[in-house]
């Protein structure tokens, strides 16, 4: 038997998927462990072939999500890293570009965020470029190696180079690049234009230095993993998910490690995707609640939505987008994350305002019910006092206590309000409820998208809790809570396939755009996609073409799709019609000015083949419940006795009609008094609101 294994390293728990060829999904959930989290995926390997009775010989294809280059960003934890740059613009990174939010708005001595490399370690190099790529200064080989040697005196890790108009011409990045890994062997070198070949220097300045920055710790981390697996008996290659929902081979993470910095958010949209193609539904909204954090975004037409902007760290802005922080151009999946989780805490503020969130008491020491040394109130203690959680045993000998959950939130929430504990779990359960609902306006209302038009997906280990209860302000009539739906960002990776995007910017007007030029450009870019890949040519490649086009002296472009094949000037001359199209949809006004193309894009996708859930022929009847227990519900105001049901002994066809608890083996559904629930072929749980 050879089967597909899917790992998720998440900040709480590390989840693991396998599927097996008869579409039997096995699964296990053990705690992360932040030392080293090879460890726990290990550990969780293990169990899972364990539970299916096979060996690591069996896996044949092994995909992995990790947070790794968030949380060396995050903890500034990575290599010890030199910048260079042309001269004079030694104070890129110091100068930067963010956007002053919220108290910061208003404060006459607010402190600038540290740059991310010391000025000792920035180096200018008297080279220049104009934009169109043409030398304006030369750049000399005894000047290479003059300011090289000065690097070298510094004994860096690694080197980001970044280069005034690389994207345009890289040939100066790349006989630097070449002249350190000459003289400092070992040391990792990264040029901008072979990372983000696009304009705005800052921005690719400081994806270059990400990279720079990140790439020693990522490439460790995964030769170590390889070896790991290799002495349980798992001997294919580790590929890892990156931020945009593809799959990348572990040497091309390593190289670009910025790549995988949304790795687990993009796993649960792909998951959220792939669901709604089993089921039928081409439009999904994906909701993803772990232990950390909760993300949501929309998929339409099977595919989520991208951006290319996206920055670590810093604080957030209205729906979670980041002003400040390190900016990293890179592919992204499109969501909103806020620091809303079954770990975050709740606590009482100066005002006296009850606050849910963004701290999180992680995977040590955990939620107050977890007994290992947390003791402020978490959303898991909270959830575990109204009933919604089973006392005792959770996952990998984690033990909720009722007593524990109730005592933090007696001394942090309920004390200082002059409430009662179940008052003050409802209103830590109400508040991170509101939280989550901003993140799916965010994504759906906020952007002109009727979310009453989609099914919404919830899953992680706490979401499939919170869920029915995010619908309902939106008016979504049908929720999906997939099997296995504590571990569903591991079944995201091993539905994703092989991808990358490649990308050029080169600005012209496209009234005199040379079809011929243009698809040779995208030619280009798919032979680059192909030798990443590791593929001899695109016959075996979807691909997707898109230009992005701006009114001359705009700043930002809209994408605009293109088709396949030799471009014609019938196709430019649609293209462009397409962007005013798009641009009155967007701004909401239209002009006659003419239109630049600026930046090519490409993306290479791989298709592999799809693990299949088993399906089975449901049965139609109402369940007897296993036990029962007192639940809190806000249309009743009190603990009430609650049917609850194991899920793993419910049929397809299992109709429950009441307000009810489904627990799973990694996370459990709430079924409020208004919603009904169905088991359908895949063991799916369908909620209906009445």
């Amino acid at each position: 038997m050879k089967v597909t294994l899917g790992v998720d390293v998440g900040g709480t728990f590390t989840d693991v998927v396998l599927i097996d060829p008869e579409g039997v999904i096995h699964v296990s959930k053990v705690v992360t462990s932040p030392e080293d989290p090879r460890d726990g995926v290990r550990h969780g390997v293990e169990v899972a072939l364990a539970a299916a009775g096979l060996d690591g010989a069996a896996v044949a294809r092994f995909v992995h999500g990790t947070t790794l280059a968030t949380n060396v960003l995050l903890e500034r934890a990575g290599a010890r890293t030199a910048f260079v740059t042309t001269r004079g613009f030694g104070d890129l990174l110091r100068l930067g570009r963010s956007t002053r939010i919220g108290e910061a708005r208003y404060d006459l001595l607010f402190p600038p965020p540290e740059p991310p490399v010391d000025e000792a370690m920035t180096f200018e190099v008297s080279e220049r470029l104009t934009a169109t790529g043409a030398v304006h200064t030369e750049l000399s080989a005894p000047h290479i190696g003059e300011v090289v040697a000065r690097i070298a005196e510094t004994q860096p890790e690694a080197v980001a180079i970044c280069f005034l108009h690389a994207y345009a011409n890289p040939a100066h990045e790349h006989r630097f690049a070449d002249a350190c890994r000459a003289a400092m062997p070992g040391v990792f070198v990264v040029a901008s234009a072979d990372v983000w070949p696009e304009m705005r220097e800052y921005e690719r300045a400081t994806t270059a230095l990400a990279c720079a920055y990140v790439g020693p710790v990522m490439a460790a981390y995964l030769a170590g993993l390889q070896a790991m697996l290799a002495e349980i008996g798992v001997a294919c290659p580790v590929q890892v998910m990156d931020s945009s929902g593809g799959v990348l081979s572990a040497s091309l993470a390593a190289s670009k490690p910025v790549a995988t910095i949304e790795s687990g958010g993009a796993a649960g949209v792909t998951a959220a995707g792939f669901i709604g193609q089993l089921l039928g539904e081409r439009h999904v909204l994906s909701f993803d609640m772990g232990g950390t954090t909760a993300k949501a975004a929309v998929v339409r037409a099977g595919e989520p939505s991208l951006t290319f902007d996206f920055r670590v760290g810093g604080h957030a802005s209205a729906g979670d987008r980041r002003a400040d922080g390190l900016a990293v151009k890179t592919p992204v999946v499109d969501l909103a994350e806020i620091g809303a989780g079954g770990g975050s805490l709740a606590w009482v503020d100066r005002g006296g305002a009850l606050q849910v969130g963004p701290r999180s008491a992680g995977a040590i020491p955990g939620p107050a019910c977890y007994g290992r040394g947390g003791t402020q109130p978490t959303v898991t203690d909270a959830n575990l006092v109204l009933g919604y959680l089973r006392p005792g045993e959770l996952s990998d000998g984690v033990t909720l206590s009722l007593a524990a959950a109730s005592a933090a939130i007696d001394a942090h929430v309920a004390g200082p309000l002059g409430i009662g504990t179940v008052d003050a779990a409802h209103a830590i359960h109400e508040i991170v409820n509101n939280n989550m609902v901003a993140a799916l306006r965010m994504v759906t209302i906020q952007r002109g998208i009727d979310p009453r038009d989609f099914v919404l997906v919830g899953f992680g280990g706490a979401g499939p809790i919170h869920v029915a209860r995010l619908a309902e302000p939106f008016g979504i009539r049908r929720v999906v809570v997939p099997w296995a739906a504590g571990v569903a960002s591991a079944l995201g990776l091993v539905a994703a396939d092989p991808s990358v995007i490649e990308h050029h910017s080169s600005v012209i007007a496209a009234a005199v755009a040379d079809p011929a030029t243009v698809t040779a450009t995208f030619d280009a870019l798919a032979e680059r996609a192909c030798a990443a890949l590791e593929l001899d040519d695109a016959a075996d490649l979807r691909l997707v073409r898109t230009i992005e086009a701006r009114y001359p002296g705009q700043a930002h472009q809209l994408p605009i799709d293109m088709p396949t094949g030799a471009l014609t000037r019938a196709d430019l001359d649609a293209a462009v019609d397409r962007f005013h199209a798009r641009y009155r949809e967007a701004y909401g006004i239209t002009s006659d000015a003419p239109v630049d193309f600026v930046t090519y894009r490409l993306r290479a996708v791989l298709p592999v083949d799809k693990p299949e859930p088993r399906r089975e022929v449901p049965e139609p009847y109402s369940p007897d419940a296993g036990s029962r227990r007192d639940v809190f519900f806000a249309e009743v105001g009190i603990h009430r006795s609650t049917p609850v049901y194991r899920w793993d002994e419910l049929r397809p066809g299992a109709s429950i009609t009441v307000a009810a608890i489904i627990e799973g083996a990694a996370t459990s559904i709430v079924v409020p008094p208004t919603w009904t629930a169905t088991l359908d072929t895949m063991r799916n749980v369908v909620l209906a609101a009445r």
